[in-house]
């Protein structure tokens, strides 16, 4: 049984990593859950980005700024 490690050692991909983190977070909320006993993500997001709506339009505005923000369209 094989395992790969993936090293993040660019600052672009730790904070596409965090961004990545945050949106598998929210992702739990929308669904009814919390990633911890802390604050909620979603208020975090919101505020961190200035997004504004539903806990589901703000994962869409996330999803949205993390394809835009990297060129990618596989963040779903």
């Amino acid at each position: 049984n094989k395992h790969m490690t993936t090293i993040i050692d660019t600052q672009e991909g730790m904070e596409m990593y965090n961004l990545l983190r945050l949106k598998s977070a929210l992702k739990l909320e929308v669904a009814g859950m919390k990633h911890s006993s802390g604050k909620s993500v979603y208020a975090h997001v919101k505020r961190r980005f200035g997004f504004k709506g539903s806990k589901e339009s703000v994962l869409q505005q996330l999803i949205n700024y993390i394809n835009t923000t990297y060129g990618v369209d596989f963040v779903k």
